[in-house]
């Protein structure tokens, strides 16, 4: 039986304001069936979030505009369900926590390897969706 995430694409949404690195990580992740969406700062990302659902989002701590928590806290008003992972540079695992404080479901320290980035969105994914054959 296959799982999920390999016949439905996961829906990820990107949000880091260093371009390079999100257009990267954007090819990389849509070549292994997924539906990726970039936005390179937090008011874009919330713009984006607007229109169309996500499954997961990779969120960025450290942003010039909006920082990643204040992002956070708007997107789990927005759609509470969504998985947020949190990307951390410069060793601030103490700011990340205070991520998973206010719903992030976990957090990664860049830079940081395309396959446990991987296995965190698939995990986020398989949390998302963990309880949608219960009835509400």
């Amino acid at each position: 039986m296959k799982e999920n995430w390999q016949t439905d694409p996961i829906r990820v949404l990107i949000v880091d304001d260093e371009v390079g690195f999100v257009d990267i990580l954007t090819k990389r992740l849509s070549r292994r069936n997924m539906e990726v969406t970039a936005a390179y700062n937090g008011t874009e990302a919330i713009q984006i979030l607007r229109k169309q659902e996500f499954d997961v989002t990779v969120l960025d701590l450290k942003m010039e505009e909006m920082d990643g928590i204040e992002v956070l806290k708007i997107f789990k008003k927005m759609d509470p369900k969504m998985m947020v992972i949190m990307l951390t540079g410069h060793g601030s695992a103490q700011a990340a926590r205070e991520g998973i404080e206010f719903g992030a479901f976990d957090y990664l320290t860049k830079p940081c390897e395309l396959e446990e980035l991987l296995a965190k969105i698939k995990k986020a994914y398989k949390e998302r969706n963990r309880d949608q054959t219960v009835p509400d």
